[in-house]
């Protein structure tokens, strides 16, 4: 019972310590945000053009004890945390505009057509809904048409980069290196040689697996797009003929935002098992299975 005890208070232990590092970490943040403020700057610029005036230390003595008071109570502010935090949350949201556009641009001609028609038509329809509701401000499943618009673009550069990694695979290259280890395992005695061909087998199957995987994606992918596509046309259709705000609650935002979620989820497994089998043929040297970008 006592080793018990003693087990116990060695993990609340660790626990209070591991709590107090990250009020700690989380304080810090907010510290030296304070100390990065114009006006800590300006005030500490004030006092040193102080002393340097008087030839005295006294102005230092006081700009010391109050960056002291400074440090400890502003950073403690819950104004000035919110301030911190909405300012963090803007400078993300501010560089995650700035990364697709950015990826926007290195999209094809005709890709581009498409993500800027699209922009355009949820810009329209958010503006007819306030045309012809009257409503001043927009209902919230209308303002996650920005987050789909979003989703948009990412799952177009999902399929313009899988669709240029089925290009780039040679099938025929593997199944001929499948048919080579299959008679070696048939043919050879040495059982070495045997189980790392058989191995070569497993991998190689898995490999041809992973392309239908890729083909079920790419199919998925553009179906989920055309799917966006065609949301963005019926929304705008149905608010054009809409008289009340309350008319447009009835429309169905989830359903389209279950199935990019699941979409996603997809993309993300086959990720995994892609880029696990591209690391295995870098590794083996079978770089001719391998897309061209990835070699």
């Amino acid at each position: 019972m006592l080793a018990g005890i003693e087990r116990t208070e060695i993990i609340s232990m660790a626990d209070i310590a591991k709590y107090q590092k990250e009020i700690e970490r989380f304080n810090s943040s907010y510290a030296k945000e304070a100390i990065k403020e114009p006006v800590n700057f300006w005030g500490l610029a004030g006092f040193a053009v102080a002393a340097a005036y008087t030839q005295s230390v006294i102005p230092l003595l006081i700009a010391l004890i109050c960056e002291i008071a400074y440090v400890l109570i502003i950073p403690n502010l819950p104004s000035y945390r919110q301030l911190v935090n909405n300012r963090e949350r803007e400078r993300i949201r501010a560089l995650n505009i700035s990364t697709r556009e950015k990826l926007i641009k290195s999209f094809t001609p005709r890709e581009r057509e498409a993500v800027e028609y699209l922009r355009w038509q949820k810009d329209k329809i958010q503006e007819n809904y306030k045309k012809f509701t009257g409503a001043k401000q927009l209902p919230t499943n209308l303002k996650t048409l920005d987050r789909r618009w979003e989703d948009f673009v990412d799952l177009l550069d999902v399929y313009r980069r899988r669709k240029q990694h089925l290009k780039s695979i040679n099938r025929q290259a593997v199944h001929n290196q499948l048919s080579q280890a299959f008679r070696t395992v048939e043919n050879t005695d040495d059982e070495k040689t045997k189980r790392v061909q058989q191995t070569n087998v497993e991998i190689l199957k898995r490999r041809l697996a992973s392309f239908d995987e890729l083909e079920k994606s790419v199919k998925l992918v553009e179906g989920q797009l055309q799917s966006i596509e065609n949301f963005f046309g019926y929304l705008n259709d149905e608010i054009v003929t809409m008289s009340t705000p309350e008319k447009f609650s009835l429309l169905d935002f989830e359903q389209l935002s279950d199935s990019i979620a699941m979409t996603k989820q997809m993309l993300d497994a086959t990720n995994d098992s892609v880029g696990a089998l591209d690391a295995y043929n870098r590794e083996m040297g079978n770089y001719e299975l391998l897309p061209e970008a990835n070699r």
